[in-house]
């Protein structure tokens, strides 16, 4: 299942519930060419990597999907993934758009489920308490966010995260019926 949305939406915390709850779920680690945020761990939040690096992967195809987004790349490596379904795991990719179209292209039996402001104020409201971006990256994310948000017919579920607590029970609703009840 590929969760996605704009920038600031919420979709690392609606899946951090998702994981909290359903353990037997697993989470595929981005790689990603920015440099960490404050308590961001190496390997955890994301695989940071450098320019090169980055390159590297690309031309070995070992991406399932990458994208530039804000002057930084992320990915999603496709090994560890494939690792995982071959096992028998439910995987979910919490990735931008861009990388959604590609996995729609690539896996076309995938789930794709839109996470969705309540409203551009919210959402502008959202970037500004993460405290880690300048006016000019918060209006470019904005900007990205309504383009974003024009694409959002294609995916499979779209779901408002207006409430914390009933986006994330609206997710775990699509994703239980594919969920093993051992």
């Amino acid at each position: 299942m590929v969760v996605s949305g704009p920038s600031g939406v919420g979709k690392g915390t609606v899946v951090g519930r998702l994981l909290a709850r359903h353990p037997e779920l697993w989470l595929s680690v981005s790689a990603t060419t920015r440099r960490p945020r404050p308590g961001e761990r190496d390997g955890v939040d994301y695989f940071f990597v450098t320019e090169q690096r980055f390159d590297e992967l690309v031309a070995r195809g070992q991406f399932l999907e990458w994208a530039e987004l804000f002057g930084a790349r992320y990915g999603t490596p496709a090994g560890p993934v494939e690792e995982a379904r071959a096992q028998g795991r439910y995987v979910i990719l919490e990735i931008d758009v861009q990388g959604a179209r590609q996995i729609r292209a690539r896996v076309p039996d995938g789930i794709l489920v839109f996470l969705e402001p309540p409203s551009m104020e919210e959402l502008e409201r959202r970037l500004r308490s993460r405290g880690t971006e300048d006016e000019g990256l918060i209006a470019r994310r904005l900007a990205q966010a309504a383009s974003e948000m024009e694409q959002r017919a294609w995916f499979d579920h779209i779901v408002v995260n207006d409430d914390l607590e009933r986006a994330t029970a609206q997710v775990e609703a699509i994703i239980e019926p594919f969920l093993d009840p051992s």
